[in-house]
């Protein structure tokens, strides 16, 4: 379908899901990305009220802060600023965190993801609203969100997307170009990007999704990725005996 149809029949589908759930409307972060970009433009798109976007600083980029609040004027998304700088640096004080180790920058990562989906069901919870989770395909597919953070909501939007045709969206809703044109990044620490941190790009995972060509290391790469984060795309494993 053509993307005017596409941005149509997602704004249905949104009105749709929270319709089904008895609930009064949607929230969702907004991080001055790509992806939330659409998100909430597409929630915009869906509602004229009961609707709102939490921008959700956590020691992040000031031009992402800047991207958010631009992206909420330029469509008239109501929000709310919630710091999260001094809980995230309360936690890490009395967390037990080996900074010498590998894993300790996703660790702590992951946290700022874990707090911002806190808040996100703190609002919700208190207005009797759906989280709208901002996930592609390609990022769902090799589990790149963080597990109860920003894989934890309730409806997916773009989720059965790749991420050009995401692009192609945030193209025709007429998101500002500079958030378009920047690098993919989680923001999760100084200097982050989505492909750094994949191993490969966005249009090789596109590709490999779609059914096109890509190189065999790569679809090793790729299919590694998928089997390794299997466990973050279902539900807890239960034996199946008694």
């Amino acid at each position: 379908m053509d993307t005017q149809q596409l941005a149509d029949k997602l704004a249905l589908w949104i009105r749709e899901k929270v319709s089904a759930a008895g609930s009064k409307g949607v929230v969702f972060g907004i991080s001055g990305g790509l992806d939330s970009s659409v998100v909430a433009v597409l929630c915009r798109r869906t509602f004229t009220k009961n609707m709102l976007g939490l921008i959700m600083p956590c020691h992040s980029s000031q031009q992402d802060e800047q991207h958010a609040k631009a992206v909420a004027g330029k469509f008239s998304i109501p929000t709310e600023t919630v710091v999260l700088d001094d809980i995230y640096d309360a936690l890490l004080r009395i967390l037990p965190l080996d900074e010498a180790s590998a894993t300790s920058q996703l660790a702590k990562g992951n946290l700022k993801a874990r707090l911002r989906m806190l808040t996100l069901y703190f609002y919700a919870n208190q207005l009797q609203y759906l989280v709208v989770g901002s996930g592609n395909k390609s990022e769902l597919a090799v589990g790149y969100f963080t597990k109860h953070g920003d894989g934890s909501v309730d409806i997916l939007p773009l989720g059965n997307l790749v991420k050009r045709r995401v692009k192609e969206l945030a193209e025709f809703l007429q998101i500002p170009q500079e958030i378009i044109n920047k690098p993919p990044s989680a923001g999760l620490w100084t200097d982050q990007t989505d492909e750094d941190e994949l191993g490969l790009s966005y249009d090789e995972l596109g590709d490999y999704l779609t059914g096109g060509k890509v190189p065999e290391n790569i679809k090793l790469k790729i299919e590694k990725l998928i089997t390794s984060s299997d466990h973050k795309r279902n539900p807890p494993p239960v034996p199946d005996f008694q």
